[in-house]
């Protein structure tokens, strides 16, 4: 067993202790080992993360790695406790929803240094690009993107009476109930009601406001107003608190990511809003056969268009490290040529490097509808979410916490958006 099956396998006390006094083994002269951190884990992805710290290694005898791999409910804050300690990590996983707040404290370094001459630059696209060097600072590089999609069963629709897949919110809805049997252990709808449920009511009301919204700002109208002002915005939040009182599980009050995708693989769901690394999870599935799903497009609102947010996630080097130019050749082996390509698509991620997406891969199944809406891009309008501010973490716990009342009926969608367009337009006054 290697050193970093063995830390991803031990208690995360532990290895936090271990992480946080730099313990690591002895090394030899010149050797430097470094310590890595993911937060999106599962026992999959880490497999794939060890075997290709593998090859890195290889090719690069003198460094080491060690790879840590807290349990996906926990990660962010675990890592937010290391880099406060100013020690025990040198690479990190770094989200579009943790770039924010981590790089205000301080804690990312900005390895535009490290990456000056790179020679794989010219091999990403550009939005990776973008991604790689907002804000004029390069706290990450992307490894891919997530583009939601809706995942559907093709049967249980087909049973239900109905010819295809659902086009709108107001679609789903009639579907997903028309599933719902409770007494047959079948529900219309995989709903997330627990952590990051409010970024699913954000979907909604995005595509309820979607000929309104600034692309570069999309919880804003072009107006300057908040998308939660909108009178659309009601309608939208009545559409999907009737999509969990009619068709979906009583216990998805509380499913947050792993639940849902575990409704949805287990075959007692219909219907699930998800990211495409779901796909490969499907893909697992001993209770649902690749005859009896596939993936549509984003559910479009009374316009007929959809808001699809960029979000991403990568690899970035802390500031307290003291082997930033080894944790740059880590990222730049990791996001190149066949190591970017498998992590991709083992993980079903849109690729990072140009003519990647143009590999059959691609272009068949269940990534069929990903294509689609990007050559669709009139109807299914990519926008940026605000989410690399310093309150992102802050918003989304207030969202999660206000969204959970709206459920258990302590607050009423009137309520929650008024809060909401609060929160958003003071944060933007004070900016």
């Amino acid at each position: 067993m290697t050193k970093r099956k063995l830390l991803a396998g031990l208690g995360f006390g532990l290895v936090t202790a271990l992480a946080l006094s730099g313990c690591s083994a002895p090394a030899g002269d010149g050797q430097v080992t470094l310590q890595m951190v993911e937060s999106l884990t599962s026992p999959a992805r880490t497999e794939l993360l060890d075997k290709l710290i593998g090859e890195f290694e290889a090719q690069n005898p003198d460094i080491s790695v060690e790879l840590i791999s807290p349990p996906t409910d926990q990660a962010d804050q675990k890592i937010q406790q290391m880099l406060q300690s100013g020690s025990g990590v040198d690479v990190l996983e770094v989200r579009d929803l943790t770039v924010g707040p981590f790089s205000a404290n301080g804690w990312l370094s900005d390895m535009t240094t490290e990456f000056d001459g790179w020679e794989g630059w010219d091999s990403l696209t550009s939005n990776a690009q973008n991604v790689a060097t907002a804000g004029g600072k390069m706290y990450f590089v992307p490894y891919g993107f997530y583009g939601i999609s809706l995942f559907y069963r093709t049967d249980m629709v087909k049973d239900a009476g109905f010819d295809g897949a659902p086009l709108s919110w107001d679609d789903l809805v009639e579907q997903a109930t028309a599933i719902q049997d409770p007494a047959a252990n079948q529900y219309g709808y995989a709903f997330r009601g627990g952590k990051n449920g409010y970024t699913n009511a954000v979907l909604a009301i995005s595509a309820y406001v979607a000929g309104d919204i600034d692309v570069a700002n999309a919880y804003k109208l072009k107006n300057g107003d908040s998308i939660f002002s909108a009178p659309e915005a009601l309608e939208a939040m009545d559409t999907y608190l009737t999509l969990f009182e009619q068709a979906s599980p009583p216990s998805s009050v509380a499913w947050g990511y792993p639940e849902m995708v575990e409704g949805f693989t287990n075959g007692s769901t219909g219907f699930l809003l998800q990211d495409p690394e779901v796909i490969a999870a499907v893909n697992e599935s001993k209770a649902i056969t690749p005859e009896q799903w596939t993936t549509a497009p984003m559910l479009v609102g009374p316009g007929g268009q959809a808001i699809q947010p960029l979000a991403t996630a990568g690899w970035g080097t802390a500031e307290a490290s003291e082997h930033k130019a080894e944790a740059a050749k880590l990222i730049q082996f990791l996001n190149s040529g066949d190591a970017s390509i498998e992590f991709t698509q083992t993980n079903s991620l849109v690729p990072i490097l140009t003519g990647a997406a143009d590999d059959p891969f691609y272009k068949t199944g269940a990534w069929e509808s990903y294509l689609y809406m990007n050559e669709n891009p009139e109807v299914y309008i990519t926008a940026e979410q605000p989410r690399g501010v310093a309150w992102f973490t802050e918003w989304a716990d207030k969202a999660d916490s206000e969204l959970q009342q709206v459920l258990i009926g302590q607050m009423t969608n009137e309520e929650l958006l008024a809060s909401w367009d609060s929160y958003w337009t003071e944060k933007w006054a004070a900016e």
